[in-house]
């Protein structure tokens, strides 16, 4: 008997651990008459065949966010989920509610609506349609206003946010750390013995010090291990290695399975939250509009962050609303070209990207009125290489690190092409300032896991990301199969888009723009105020399990 082609299984050695079969509870209806067969045709409907061959063809089972327990047995990394409530449907109901209260000239429905693309969304479309990011960039803005959307965004300009967002936790970590003794100071001069003189350099950095105001989570690490390991206490100020937060897929993981991981996680919101936080409160008070007056989209490369965006600490009890009310993955995107009678992007027209919140300057070298800017790193948004760089500096004193072209500092690749470590060392000795790595995958996640949970981790900062090769390889990004473009091995076509992201995208540090100075005075009152932890962090929160009764899991 043959499988049917809508069958497929991928992944598998990227699984975390044997699945639990859903547990959420179904309504079976039970009648005296004996049931009849189950049929799956070529396309993967089901059909129930009855006795008298008839055949009923079955609905489709939906599961919601509010219906998800979290119960852990559905984490891969490239998890695809339908998520009922964060849909392009949801969107198109938006726009025709948006229709018909200016036909009806009933205003008090109308929500002013906002898109946000994500770099590696444009170059999934860009290496699919063989169009530039830009040419991507206008078309997708071309495309979303001919629906009504109002406003179409760029998540690199709240990348930059984030980026140096994380740069700063990590040297208040750092410090706080050197401070408590939880690591030893560096040994600036190269000697055998540390120095007072090395502890305070790395305390202060040579500059004045801002005086942080971290959360405080302190939890005993090793209470979930075995009995020989011993139970070290934890706190987020000081807490090392620092692990980035930006993928969803990652902070799910830990939240469900390994709530001991959570102080040593970056506090920073993702880009797509500091958008979204950007989005309804800097951009509406700018409109004169109420967070619950805009409908903001995001469009990214994850499924997770449909997840994401759902946290209830992105939520506003006040105005009843979430800082990011939809996110549709690029293949749902793409979905939506033919649902709108358009089938081949490169026909699209094209319209100039709306200024504010895009990343988009006049060219330096031919003129042109627009080119795309980006941070400088690898396609997963940059953190490994803008923190060291960025530590490097405020530090130590160390300028022109660049972990590209691995000037600086040692890179290198360690067992697999998703684990790489990048070191910084005193010039000329070969002591270790900082141990950076970046981790890929849940198989190398796990590795890492171990070695923080026994206290043997060796680095200070960890890039962590679910998929492996990173967001550029997300599970909503367009598959390397199609009717446009001829089909290309896996690695072939995520080295494609990797391009794409780059492709004539003006590298530049995020410092270096000078409209997030311009927000952090204007918006958020400063560089290390309340306001400015209130939108640019966030905390995580430990799930907690029941293995005898799935059901029981509390969020």
């Amino acid at each position: 008997m043959a499988f049917s082609g809508a069958l497929t299984l991928s992944d598998l050695n990227d699984f975390i651990s044997p699945s639990q079969a859903c547990i959420k509870p179904i309504e079976v209806s039970k009648t005296s008459e004996t049931q009849g067969a189950i049929k799956v045709d070529n396309s993967g409907s089901y059909y129930e065949v009855s006795q008298d061959g008839s055949e009923t063809k079955l609905e489709t089972a939906t599961i919601s966010l509010n219906d998800c327990l979290a119960c852990s047995g559905c984490i891969t990394s490239a998890e695809s989920v339908l998520v009922t409530l964060q849909s392009q449907e949801e969107l198109y109901s938006i726009l025709k509610q948006n229709k018909i209260a200016i036909e009806t000239n009933d205003l008090s429905t109308h929500r002013t609506v906002v898109v946000s693309i994500s770099p590696q969304t444009r170059a999934s479309f860009a290496a699919k349609y063989q169009q530039t990011p830009l040419q991507v960039a206008r078309k997708l803005t071309w495309f979303f206003k001919s629906l009504g959307v109002h406003s179409v965004f760029d998540t690199s300009f709240s990348r930059d946010l984030a980026l140096l967002e994380t740069g700063r936790e990590f040297v208040e970590r750092y410090r706080k750390a050197i401070a408590k003794g939880v690591l030893k100071p560096p040994n600036m001069n190269g000697t055998a013995a540390s120095s007072s003189e090395a502890a305070a350099a790395a305390t202060s950095g040579g500059m004045e010090v801002d005086t942080p105001k971290p959360r405080k989570r302190i939890i005993r690490r090793g209470a979930a291990a075995t009995n020989d390991e011993p139970a070290v206490t934890v706190e987020t100020e000081s807490a090392m290695p620092m692990l980035a937060s930006a993928c969803p897929g990652w902070i799910c993981y830990a939240e469900k399975t390994h709530g001991y991981m959570l102080p040593y996680i970056s506090e920073t919101k993702s880009p797509q939250q500091i958008m979204g936080s950007m989005v309804k409160n800097h951009f509406g008070s700018q409109l004169g509009l109420n967070p619950d007056q805009i409908y903001h989209v995001c469009v990214m490369p994850c499924y997770d962050k449909k997840l994401e965006a759902s946290r209830s600490d992105f939520y506003s009890d006040l105005y009843q609303t979430r800082d990011v009310d939809c996110v549709i993955t690029s293949t749902e995107v793409e979905k939506m070209f033919g649902e709108q009678g358009q089938t081949d992007m490169s026909v699209f027209g094209e319209v100039d990207l709306d200024l504010g919140y895009n990343s988009v300057i006049k060219d330096p070298n031919t003129g042109a009125d627009q080119v795309l800017i980006g941070a400088s790193g690898n396609a997963s948004g940059g953190f490994l290489e803008y923190v060291m760089q960025y530590a490097a500096r405020e530090i130590f004193g160390i300028d022109g690190v660049d972990v590209d072209k691995a000037v600086g500092v040692e890179v290198k690749t360690v067992r697999n092409s998703d684990f790489r470590e990048v070191t910084l060392e005193v010039p000329g000795s070969g002591e270790v300032l900082l141990k950076f790595a970046a981790a890929y995958g849940f198989r190398n996640i796990q590795n890492l896991v171990r070695k923080v949970k026994t206290g043997k981790s060796p680095y200070h900062f960890v890039e962590v990301m679910a998929c492996p090769s990173g967001c550029i390889n997300g599970g909503g990004q367009l598959k390397p199969l199609g009717d446009n473009f001829v089909a290309v091995p896996l690695k072939g076509w995520i080295a494609q888009v990797d391009g794409q992201y780059r492709n004539g995208v003006l590298a530049r540090k995020p410092e270096e723009n000078p409209v997030l100075e311009q927000l952090y005075r204007e918006w958020l009152g400063g560089v290390d105020t309340l306001k400015a932890r209130e939108q640019l962090r966030t905390g995580y929160h430990a799930v907690e399990q029941n293995l005898v009764n799935p059901l029981a899991v509390k969020w």
